[in-house]
C-alpha cells in the first residue's frame, strides 16, 4: 500500500495513495462508523478550485482528494516525486469499495442522478455482486435543500443501515455535497460523478491506452460534445498554461482551507 499525504497541485491537497490504500481507509471508516469523505478529482475540479475560492476551501476540507485525472496522476509522480503506481480512477474506485463492502459484510447506499439511472445501475451491481447489500438509494432533486430538507435526508441515510454512500451529482455539487453531509452522516461518503452512468451503461469506458495517455477528456467529449465543449476548451487550456507557469515557479497557488462562517450550499 502506497499513502504519501497530501500534496498541493495548484491550490487543491491531492491525497497521493494507490486504490489498495483508499479502499482500506473507507472499508476501516465504515466498519468503525467514521465520517470520512472522498471526492475523486478530475481536471475540470481541480481549475474550478483555482477560480473559485470557496470551492478551493471545500475541496481542501474534504478527507481524501483522489487523483482521478490522469494529468494530476503525471503531476504527483514526475513534478512533486511522488511514487504512487497509478491513478485512482473514480468508477474502478467504486466497484473495489463494492467488492470490499461485499466482503465485510457492509451495506451501501446510492444518492444522486436519475430514478432511471439509479435503477439500472443497482440492478447492474447486483448482478455483479448477488452478496451486496444495498441499504437504499436516492435521485438527485437538482435543486437546493432547505436546511430542514437537509436534515432530514441526513437523518434518512443515517438510519437506513447503510455503512457508506456513494454520491453522483456531477462537480462541484457532489463535493459541496460530501463535505457539508459529512458533519451530520457518521459514514464514508463517496463523490463518484460520472461513475454512475458509466456502470449504468449510459457512458462507454474510454479503452485502457487512452486512459493512460490522457485523451479520457477526448473520448468523453466525443460522447457529450454539446455538454463538455466549453469545459474541455476553457478549463484543459487553463490547466496546461497554469501547470506550465507553477513549473516555471512564475505563480504559486497556495492552498485555502474551510472557513466556518460560509453558508451552506446545500446541493441536493
Amino acid at each position: 500500500m502506497v499513502d504519501l499525504g497530501r500534496i498541493n497541485i495548484l491550490g487543491s491537497c491531492i491525497s497521493a495513495l494507490d486504490y489498495e490504500r483508499a479502499v482500506q481507509l473507507t472499508i476501516d471508516s465504515a466498519k468503525d462508523r467514521k465520517p470520512l469523505s472522498i471526492a475523486a478529482l478530475a481536471v475540470h475540479g481541480l481549475i474550478l478550485g483555482v477560480n473559485n475560492r470557496k470551492f478551493r476551501r471545500r475541496l481542501n476540507g474534504i478527507s481524501l482528494v483522489l487523483p482521478d485525472g490522469q494529468p494530476i496522476y503525471w503531476l504527483l509522480r514526475y513534478w512533486k516525486k511522488k511514487n504512487i503506481p497509478s491513478r485512482v480512477y473514480g468508477p474502478e474506485f467504486m466497484s473495489r469499495v463494492i467488492e470490499a463492502a461485499c466482503r465485510e459484510n457492509l451495506s451501501v447506499y446510492f444518492y444522486g442522478s436519475t430514478q432511471p439511472v439509479l435503477s439500472i445501475k443497482t440492478w447492474h451491481f447486483k448482478r455483479l455482486y448477488p452478496k451486496l447489500k444495498i441499504a437504499g438509494f436516492e435521485s438527485s432533486k437538482f435543486r437546493r435543500f432547505s436546511k430542514s430538507e437537509q436534515l432530514d435526508l441526513a437523518k434518512r441515510i443515517q438510519s437506513s443501515g447503510a455503512d457508506m454512500v456513494f454520491v453522483g451529482l456531477g462537480c462541484p455539487r457532489q463535493e459541496y455535497w460530501v463535505y457539508e453531509y459529512s458533519y451530520y452522516i457518521k459514514k464514508p461518503l463517496i463523490a463518484v460523478g460520472a461513475a454512475f452512468n458509466y456502470h449504468a451503461g449510459l457512458l462507454k469506458k474510454p479503452y485502457g491506452w487512452v486512459q493512460k495517455l490522457g485523451l479520457e477528456w477526448l473520448f468523453r467529449f466525443m460522447q457529450e460534445p454539446k455538454r463538455l465543449a466549453v469545459r474541455y476548451l476553457l478549463y484543459n487550456s487553463e490547466f496546461l498554461l497554469l501547470t506550465l507557469f507553477s513549473l516555471m515557479k512564475l505563480i504559486n497557488i497556495k492552498p485555502l482551507y474551510p472557513l466556518k462562517s460560509e453558508k451552506e450550499e446545500l446541493y441536493a
